[in-house]
């Protein structure tokens, strides 16, 4: 895929990701939704498999699962440049796309998070902080829900992808009923893909 970027394009990049920034409530993985519109859908910037490409690569790898913005990022970049076989200045446009997908998505809330996080340490008996914290818990459940819909919508055939959601069901299950760590699940998944079962 060959894209052309100006300027102003890059700059808007970094924008939207800031944007994104503020409102990934929860983690920046409940922003998918909106990058799949902006990258995919409006911009066409990303294939449709580039960008769930880039989601799974990245939370599947060791670390930290805000990675997959930096593979956005990434990807962008290449198709910018023309691809892998555009030359030397793809590897720079990709690493342009890195850092502006990366920095417009971590600045923001870090610089939020550390101010509120204070403000909200030194005033956590008052009844609004104790409010807000309540009143956030179904907005970030809603927009993981968001996410998760969006990363199975293509697996909608019951014979070929049954398995699929009846781990998926089993494991919500058991992260919402026990104190099972969450590695011994990865570890039960990754073992079903690699015997073939889903």
């Amino acid at each position: 895929m060959s894209i052309s970027l100006t300027p102003t394009d890059w700059i808007g990049l970094f924008a939207h990701f800031t944007v994104l920034s503020l409102l990934s409530v929860g983690g920046v993985i409940s922003a998918v939704p909106d990058m799949q519109r902006y990258l995919v859908a409006e911009q066409g910037w990303l294939t449709d498999p580039q960008f769930t490409s880039s989601v799974a690569l990245a939370q599947a790898a060791p670390g930290p699962n805000v990675l997959f913005v930096a593979l956005m990022g990434w990807n962008v970049g290449l198709n910018a440049g023309g691809g892998l076989t555009g030359g030397p200045a793809v590897w720079g446009l990709a690493m342009l796309g890195v850092c502006a997908t990366m920095a417009g998505i971590l600045l923001p809330s870090s610089i939020l998070t550390y101010s509120a996080t204070r403000w909200a340490h030194r005033n956590r008996e008052l009844r609004a902080v104790r409010a807000f914290k309540t009143g956030m818990a179904p907005l970030v459940i809603a927009l993981m829900l968001a996410t998760a819909w969006l990363l199975i919508a293509h697996h909608d055939d019951p014979r070929r992808d049954g398995p699929l959601w009846l781990l998926a069901i089993v494991t919500t299950l058991i992260v919402w009923r026990t104190r099972l760590h969450l590695l011994w699940l990865i570890g039960a998944g990754a073992l079903l893909g690699a015997l073939g079962w889903v």
